[in-house]
């Protein structure tokens, strides 16, 4: 299908609607977060180091838990989403919290108009790329917004997810997908039952087109790992088979749920 001219307010649109759901959800216990817990998980938490003094890029913060999680760990953090009112409850609760973490509402691709500079990380988690239609484009973001020496840390949701329908009976989608997928989604993962009714543009990214994304624009690729678990209950049919790990009960280890990368970009070569 083709990209809809006016994707980019379509999602910022959705996700604005989903913002005050997700806050009042159990599935972000936001209570159990202003009260000290934090939002990573392991998986994030190894692959980042210890962030004490770092600055940190963090794209497609939602409504900042994880940006806040990171600055609780000593972190600069600033945290860009497109959408306006999940970037209002990411200040409002950095506020709440006295914690120094910068929101920007921005889309990734016009980021660079709207900050200038780089930072030593740049961080982004679960369910990120799949509003993107252009990686490359992507990747030359990051690249522009990292330090030399600094790395990108991606977690994401696994491609081979994406192509099956809701309930994970039958494939829908092509792995190799590079058409714009235009639904209308009722409630969300976060509160299946709200009463939520939006339009959905979003794509389908293999693995070589992520990591190939990334090679093309100058960044080294130091890690890659994939995982038969999803650390979020957030997909139909889960089944809790550890602290924060979660598969299809009737795929159980049979997919790959979650991948990571890290990239680095070059140091300055000495003179």
């Amino acid at each position: 299908m083709e990209t809809p001219a006016n994707y980019t307010e379509l999602n910022r649109q959705l996700w604005n609607a989903k913002t005050d759901y997700h806050v009042q959800s159990a599935f972000y216990d936001v209570e159990s977060f202003l009260g000290g817990k934090s939002s990573l998980n392991d998986v994030e938490l190894g692959l980042l180091g210890d962030v004490r003094g770092k600055s940190v890029l963090h794209l497609q913060c939602h409504f900042g838990q994880d940006s806040l999680s990171l600055s609780r760990l000593g972190a600069h953090v600033t945290g860009v989403d497109l959408a306006d009112q999940a970037i209002a409850k990411a200040r409002e609760l950095a506020a709440q919290l006295g914690l120094p973490a910068e929101f920007v509402c921005s889309d990734v691709y016009e980021l660079p108009r709207n900050l200038d500079r780089q930072f030593d990380i740049v961080f982004t988690t679960y369910g990120v790329l799949g509003w993107l239609p252009d990686l490359e484009r992507w990747a030359s973001v990051v690249s522009h917004f990292l330090k030399p020496g600094g790395k990108l840390v991606l977690v994401e949701f696994h491609p081979v997810v994406w192509m099956f329908d809701n309930d994970f009976t039958r494939v829908q989608y092509s792995y190799f997908n590079r058409e714009a997928i235009t639904e209308v989604e009722t409630g969300t993962y976060a509160d299946r039952d709200a009463p939520l009714k939006q339009t959905s543009v979003s794509w389908n990214h293999d693995l070589g087109e992520v990591l190939g994304s990334l090679l093309h624009n100058d960044l080294t690729i130091k890690h890659f790992a994939e995982y038969d678990y999803s650390s979020y209950n957030c997909f139909a049919h889960m089944k809790q088979v550890g602290e924060r790990q979660y598969r299809i009960e009737h795929l159980a280890g049979k997919l790959p749920m979650m991948y990571s990368v890290v990239a680095t970009k070059a140091a300055e070569s000495p003179r």
